[in-house]
């Protein structure tokens, strides 16, 4: 395992700007969607990059130490599949089953969702995609997504996990995870860890069907609470972990803490997880789009050390430079995004130990600008009073990065930095979905992955809007 702990450059003051950053908890199925809307076209590659033909044979593969399968380095995550304009927002089964034949051709082999994902729409829509290639040519792992009450009784928790299997047209899960262990109610996820899958059976009966081969490697993916994480590990001659997925990316690995006291640097998770051998399976390593849509001198920086590559291909070169990693998601929703990953890994290109400390300073640098740590998951939504909660707060995340937030009218740039702001809020929000229609019921807080504050956070937005609209900022 390589050095963890690289000297970080000097703190250039950005604790001032973290004051804003809140907290949360549980997330919850029902609300879950992810699917993807036009809006977002764009948000994994940042910026253009290396152009034309992608080879067909240079993907970079790891192996799975269980099995000895060569596991792509690049996963997809169905996460954000295309959707069709149409009331309901319908996966577009056309768009997925085209970019689900242009990653395979290219070598990836990997395929991860939920029955939570896409409103509950992706399993199938992933199914429909995979059935039509040889079962030997695809990975695939879901998740058991017990998150509601309702869920966690052994027999709807076993009912779910059947279910994953006809939406998928298999017999046989490939990776299978408990779902968003450690998040709970207030900073507590073990009696979460509890109802779900231990007081009710159910991880014993996932062992059971990975005995019988129904599973062939069984994980959790980690969110919140680091004392169930390390329980679960603590645990580990028991349940022998085959995988874990966490969420790694070159920001979090030292600053999860400062972004978030509930959260756990992913340097300490991933390290964990190596000390026994465990592949990681990483989530988020664009922290939902954020690292490709940085402030205009990040983007400089990093486009003058690799000028043809994206701005997002350093994200994902960081996380799949470590060798403990089977393999790193990505929810490329159009061929772009999907093109420009695989460019990153046919084949991979690993960070020397100069550029992981050219990428940890450049992660202090990020750290300056005050964004809202949203990963446009849409874990929020919907909003009962019709908020558009994660189009507000990624707005405000682009303005902050492209110096469209004025600090004072006495600021040189204050006209065009106020019109700019003003103009595109009411393009980007129709009226009746903007921050000003939060009540700050608090609905949204427990199903916020990241522990955002969200009726804070638009009400801080909000206020903003208004003291531009009156000039009073």
């Amino acid at each position: 395992m390589k050095n963890n702990h690289i000297p970080q450059p000097a703190d250039i003051g950005r604790r001032q700007f973290l004051q804003g950053l809140g907290a949360g908890a549980l997330a919850t199925a029902a609300l879950m969607s992810g699917c993807a809307e036009d809006s977002s076209k764009g948000a994994a590659t940042g910026t253009p990059s290396l152009s034309g033909e992608i080879p067909t044979d240079k993907m970079t593969y790891r192996i799975n130490p269980k099995t000895g399968e060569k596991v792509s380095l690049l996963g997809y995550g169905c996460m954000r599949w295309p959707t069709l304009k149409e009331e309901g927002e319908p996966i577009d089964q056309e768009s997925v089953n085209r970019l689900v034949d242009y990653a395979i051709a290219h070598g990836v082999n990997y395929f991860d969702t939920s029955p939570a994902y896409c409103k509950g729409m992706s399993e199938r829509a992933t199914g429909i995609a995979l059935k039509r290639h040889p079962r030997d040519k695809y990975f695939i792992a879901t998740k058991l997504s017990n998150f509601a009450p309702e869920t966690w009784s052994r027999e709807a928790s076993i009912e779910m996990y059947h279910n994953s299997f006809k939406e998928l047209q298999v017999d046989y899960i490939d990776y299978m995870l408990l779902h968003a262990i450690g998040m709970g109610s207030g900073d507590d996820g073990m009696p979460a860890l509890h109802a779900r899958y231990l007081d009710n059976g159910l991880l014993d009966f996932l062992l059971e069907e990975r005995e019988k081969g129904h599973i062939r490697n069984l994980g959790f993916s980690y969110h919140g609470d680091i004392r169930v994480f390390d329980y679960l590990l603590s645990q580990h001659d028991k349940y022998r972990w085959d995988f874990v997925q966490i969420q790694l990316n070159y920001l979090d690995w030292q600053h999860a803490r400062e972004m978030n006291p509930r959260n756990t640097d992913a340097e300490y998770l991933y390290g964990e997880l190596a000390k026994r051998n465990i592949p990681a399976v990483i989530m988020e390593p664009l922290l939902g789009g954020r690292l490709a849509k940085v402030n205009q001198g990040i983007v400089s920086r990093l486009k003058q050390r690799e000028p043809e590559r994206s701005v997002a291909s350093w994200a994902f070169r960081f996380a799949g430079s470590w060798p403990g990693v089977l393999t790193v998601l990505s929810g490329m929703t159009y061929m772009e995004h999907l093109e420009d990953n695989l460019r990153s890994f046919c084949p991979l290109k690993p960070l020397t130990d100069e550029e992981n400390k050219f990428l940890y300073a450049t992660a202090n640098l990020i750290l300056q600008f005050p964004t809202i740590p949203c990963n446009n998951c849409n874990y929020c939504m919907p909003c009962p009073y019709g908020l558009n909660i994660p189009a507000a707060l990624l707005y405000y995340n682009k303005c902050v990065n492209e110096g469209n937030i004025p600090e004072s009218s006495q600021s040189a740039d204050y006209r065009r930095a106020r019109r700019a702001f003003l103009v595109g809020y009411d393009r980007a929000l129709p009226a009746v979905r903007q921050a000003s229609h939060c009540i700050g019921c608090g609905e949204c807080v427990t199903h916020c992955p990241q522990n955002i504050q969200i009726p804070k956070e638009l009400q801080r937005i909000d206020r903003l809007v208004e003291q531009l609209k009156q000039e009073i900022i």
